[in-house]
């Protein structure tokens, strides 16, 4: 074997709520993505999903799974036949999520997760086919949901993750680790502000670099969050285009009195993960109950075959090209059609930015508290790198360009930053200093 062959290498895993990667690092060169392949295209990011399908009977049911592209590849092949579960990682901290029944199994969360990351590994052979004794998981500064319990959470990752070999399964704030990776680009020392907007929760770390030639010191000063971020602007979308067009704001007849559906009935549509165990929730058998009486029959009868047919997953996309289209164009055609029916309307930036007005207020909060934790202001920070999905919504770079100043605000390598950033951290003499306190004893 070469010495670059037998040299340590540190892995990074960013599990993320709507895609997953993972890198590798070593000690020679800078940290690289692991890549996938489906059918003709390469892939660095593995969709955060996994689809159930029954290959035994009735009386014996026996469930194979898929995940990644190919479990959606799976779900349009067989829709309605399947179970298909996505944003698995807004569940990860939550003790009201103890178990989903898939073909007569109950399975928890670290049931799922390892099922999952067995998918991962599997698709990215021979690239970890050998796993280290480390692992270092990304995690939010702050846990989408009511009452999140990080530890919890940590708890559930080395059950799922333990079984692979993995000895040390820790834990690193995520905005951390895109730090260290915008950190490469760094000629100077510089206090640098990292802004991760993911589907469920935007973070921010506030870090100090200190370079003298290729070496990198590092000390945190604060950092901050909040459970807000892609997917409820996907619900903004939501709720003000096709909710409407599924019976929401109507009513139904009971002991003479016309009463408005209840909004319980549509709380689902606020997480995407929620709609993949919609079908067997209260709130819907609610709605079927209720339905019989409706004033608009057609209307509520959309929503029931949309959750029957689980056509969650069409939906998200759709709402997804929207929600990109707008930011790039002022204006964008939201379509989507499925059991039966179909849903068309022009939404406009303008329109949108005003849905999303709330939000965008609570992630400024957020970023006001971060500050505050670190003891700065606006003028102490050098750099500012924004990374995540939603850091193309122009609404929210306006944020902080108004804030720092457009020359001081970075961008790129979105989706990769975070899984290279735990991967670079790996490698370091002080990694011990980055893990997330929240992380139990093994």
């Amino acid at each position: 074997m070469t010495q670059n062959e037998t040299a340590p290498r540190a892995l990074g895993l960013d599990f993320g709520t709507t895609n997953t990667v993972l890198a590798w690092a070593h000690p020679q060169h800078r940290a690289e993505p692991v890549m996938f392949r489906f059918l003709t295209s390469p892939l660095f990011a593995f969709r955060s999903a996994l689809c159930a399908w029954n290959e035994g009977d009735d009386d014996h049911p026996r469930a194979r799974w898929e995940g990644g592209p190919w479990a959606i590849q799976k779900f349009i092949e067989h829709a309605g036949e399947c179970r298909f579960i996505q944003s698995l990682k807004s569940f990860a901290a939550s003790r009201l999520f103890e178990s989903t029944g898939v073909y007569g199994r109950a399975y928890k969360f670290e049931d799922l997760f390892n099922v999952f990351f067995a998918q991962v590994r599997a698709h990215a052979s021979p690239q970890l086919d050998a796993l280290p004794r480390d692992v270092l998981v990304g995690r939010p500064v702050a846990y989408v949901g009511s009452r999140p319990d990080p530890s919890l959470a940590m708890q559930r990752y080395q059950a799922a993750l333990a079984p692979f070999g993995f000895e040390r399964i820790r834990q690193v704030y995520e905005p951390v680790a895109a730090a260290f990776f915008y950190a490469q680009t760094l000629e100077d020392s510089a206090t640098v502000l990292v802004a991760d907007f993911g589907g469920g929760t935007t973070d921010y770390s506030i870090i100090s670099f200190e370079k003298r030639g290729t070496h990198l010191t590092a000390k945190a000063l604060g950092h901050g969050g909040v459970g807000i971020a892609g997917d409820r602007f996907d619900y903004r979308i939501i709720d003000h285009v096709v909710l409407p067009q599924l019976g929401k704001g109507t009513t139904y007849r009971s002991m003479g009195k016309h009463l408005e559906l209840p909004r319980s009935c549509f709380a689902g549509f606020a997480h995407w993960h929620e709609l993949s165990v919609m079908k067997t929730s209260r709130s819907f058998r609610e709605l079927k109950e209720v339905a019989v009486w409706s004033d608009a029959p057609e209307l509520v009868n959309r929503f029931i075959r949309l959750v029957e047919s689980d056509q969650g997953y069409p939906l998200y996309k759709a709402v997804s090209e929207a929600k990109e289209a707008l930011s790039s164009a002022p204006s964008t055609r939201f379509s989507f059609k499925a059991a039966g029916f179909e849903i068309e309307s022009v939404i406009t930036r303008v329109e949108f930015e005003s849905w999303i007005e709330p939000e965008l207020e609570g992630i400024e909060e957020a970023l006001e508290e971060a500050l505050a934790n670190a003891s700065i202001s606006n003028r102490d920070v050098d750099r500012v790198f924004l990374t995540g999905g939603s850091s193309f919504v122009p609404a929210v770079r306006r944020i902080f360009e108004r804030r720092f100043g457009a020359d001081r605000v970075d961008a790129g390598n979105e989706f990769v930053s975070i899984a290279n950033g735990l991967a670079t951290i790996g490698l370091r003499e002080d990694v011990d200093t980055w893990v997330a306190k929240e992380n139990v004893k093994q």
